[in-house]
């Protein structure tokens, strides 16, 4: 096996983690089989309790993990399927350790950072890097070097360094070179955090740096010289004008060559799937307005996936896009503003929890059913359509989710009976794969071009079968169905009104775009 160690310094949100799939992306394309592990230095077990405000989307995997965004890109960028055992947090590696201390597997002894700690870090990462089958895993490190949370992490990092044959494991260095008001590309943070690293027992192969602008030679020999790395391993990791670019930016700069030299790794395979990819989609025609209606839309990462299956679907059907991200407090606030939504070509509402926005977002389904606005409903979204539909269409007055109002006369959509009663919050969700059996001559039918789905969910609320006959004689129809689970609600007649209670967008990749996505964005520019 071999590894490649991703770090990052000078502050967060430098992009390691798509430095992190970019590497794993361009070795994928020279026919090795990468997988790839992320490290998040927080106390909770995984990421489901976390609000979208701290920490952006929580992606949901396969197996029902919920996990931090960048597992979203590492699968997108490989397009492969992780699982919860690939997002090492420190609660998941303390809550074991104290569990194997409490069943006495410690034999007695005092139980310590080092070395417990630090062998449950690296038993993780070798079990999850053996099982995947893969020829070399990455493991991106969360957190900036320096912070206390990482240091275990880091002391077990360097420890695999120590066990591992110098050619089968790499560190990669993330930093920062910022420019002084002069405009000159300053490398003393990048030297600082090197010297950070270093005193914690690791030296990087290669350094990575976040810039504006491509270094020039003078600050490359700098960092080279200070650093004590070969000039060819600092690389320029420049803005980019989209994500999907810095592969082949990363391949430019030479650090898979150098990477695999490192490694001792050879391959005469190419696979220019990628830079395919890239290619149609810098040069798209036309352009569709798409009106994203949600209470999360000052912070774009809560629907990171969302905005990645738009992309894959708008690439696939050669046509630009433009979202509009639209609070839907602010219909609540002022009703005729709903009018606004006359300008967009389609109309989505994403997945979510709690009352706050929910009747802005029911007007803004109204308006694109009333109006024919092609709608895509994700989980909540597809949760509002039923009771949009059966408060005025189907004249169930007052209509509701026993989410949002217990007394509700008639509670179209509720609790999943095995929630009932449920007291933890962290992972006791309906989590992860479910299939669905399809309606034939339908349109999830067409959209899927199959019988029977597989997709991911996340929720505790379904539509409530007491009234599923009841909504169907008036014109809905429930096409997808796990038993006697509504999985899909459409409405036959329109442009496109498709809603499903899963989340299409969790197994959306370039090249490969959800279904759903494709089809709502063929239904605005048809």
């Amino acid at each position: 096996m071999k590894y490649i160690i991703v770090t990052g310094g000078v502050m967060s949100g430098l992009g390691k983690g798509i430095t992190t799939a970019s590497i794993g992306r361009n070795l994928k394309n020279k026919g090795y089989k990468v997988t790839a592990i992320k490290i998040d230095p927080y106390i909770n077990i995984d990421a489901g309790t976390m609000s979208p405000f701290q920490h952006g989307e929580v992606f949901v995997l396969k197996d029902g993990g919920e996990v931090d965004l960048d597992l979203g890109n590492y699968e997108r960028f490989l397009d492969t399927e992780l699982t919860r055992e690939h997002n090492l947090t420190t609660g998941k590696v303390y809550q074991s350790v104290i569990a194997k201390e409490r069943r006495g597997e410690y034999l007695g002894k005092t139980v310590q950072i080092i070395p417990h700690i630090t062998n449950e870090i690296k038993g993780r990462i070798r079990k999850v890097a053996a099982k995947s089958g893969a020829d070399i895993c990455l493991i991106e490190v969360g957190g900036t070097v320096g912070d206390i949370e990482s240091m275990p992490f880091l002391e077990a990092v360097r420890q695999m360094h120590r066990e591992e044959p110098k050619k089968d494991i790499v560190f990669v260095h993330v930093t920062l070179v910022p420019l002084d008001s002069q405009g000159d590309q300053k490398t003393k943070p990048t030297q600082h955090s090197v010297k950070d690293l270093r005193e914690l027992g690791l030296t990087p192969n290669v350094i990575v740096t976040r810039c504006k602008e491509p270094l020039i030679e003078h600050t490359i020999s700098k960092i080279a010289l200070f650093c004590d790395v070969p000039e060819e391993a600092v690389i320029s990791a420049h803005d980019a004008n989209d994500i999907y670019e810095v592969p082949l930016m990363m391949e430019k700069e030479g650090l898979t060559s150098y990477v695999m030299k490192l490694m001792d790794l050879s391959s005469d395979t190419i696979d220019n799937s990628w830079s395919e990819m890239v290619e149609r989609m810098n040069n798209l025609e036309g352009t569709v307005n798409i009106g994203i209606v949600g209470k999360y839309t000052h912070l774009e990462d809560s629907y990171l996936s969302i905005s990645a299956s738009i992309k894959h679907a708008a690439i696939e059907c050669g046509v630009k896009f433009c979202t509009s991200w639209i609070d839907s407090e602010s219909f609540e606030s002022d009703p005729s503003s709903v009018e606004a939504l006359s300008k967009y070509d389609g109309i989505l509402v994403p997945g979510g929890f709690g009352e706050r926005g929910i009747e802005g977002k029911i007007m803004a389904i109204r308006y694109a059913r009333e109006n024919d606005i092609p709608y895509l409903g994700l989980c909540l979204g597809m949760q509002l359509c039923v009771i949009e539909f059966a408060r005025n269409v189907a004249g169930l007055e007052n209509a509701n989710s026993s989410e949002f109002d217990e007394n509700t006369p008639y509670p179209v959509i509720d609790l999943l009976p095995e929630q009932e009663n449920i007291v933890d919050m962290g992972a006791t969700m309906r989590l992860g794969d479910y299939e669905a059996d399809l309606k034939s001559c339908t349109l999830a039918e067409t959209i899927y071009g199959c019988s029977r789905i597989i997709e991911r969910h996340r929720h505790r609320y379904e539509v409530n079968p007491n009234f599923v006959d009841r909504i169907e004689a008036k014109g809905m129809v429930f096409s997808g169905k796990n038993r006697n689970r509504m999985e899909i609600a459409e409405i036959p007649g329109k442009k496109f009104f498709f809603a499903s209670q899963f989340h299409p967008e969790f197994k959306s990749r370039p090249g490969r775009p959800s279904p759903p996505f494709k089809a709502f964005i063929q239904a605005m520019i048809s």
